[in-house]
């Protein structure tokens, strides 16, 4: 399997994690203290953590900074999209469609030779 295949992969599943970590307390701990909620978050991201260090360690083998960092952008809106929309009952808005636009400009232009 390709390294940008790999990095990829650890990355999805990094954010799925880290957008639970940052904004499922909004919607599961809205009765609790904020340190509950900041505890509870700091648990779950420390797995974001155990996939996404080595992630960026696999990748910086032929990706370079730049490349590891738009990559990883790329997919933090690929996976907050539907998290917003189907576990946070947001809209969905034109504006994420907008916004992934960009973002696809955006690994164009640091993924070009």
């Amino acid at each position: 399997m390709p390294i940008w295949m790999k990095t990829a992969g650890l990355l999805v599943a990094s954010n799925v994690f880290m957008t639970f970590a940052w904004y499922g307390h909004l919607k599961n701990m809205q009765h609790r203290p904020w340190i509950v909620a900041a505890l509870v978050a700091w648990g779950i991201a420390l797995f974001e953590y155990l996939l996404q260090v080595p992630a960026n360690r696999i990748g910086a083998q032929s990706l370079s900074l730049g490349q590891l960092k738009i990559m990883q952008e790329a997919i933090t809106l690929t996976v907050f999209i539907p998290f917003s929309i189907y576990y946070m009952d947001q809209p969905f808005k034109l504006d994420y469609l907008w916004a992934m636009l960009c973002m696809l400009g955006a690994v164009y232009f640091i993924f070009r030779a």
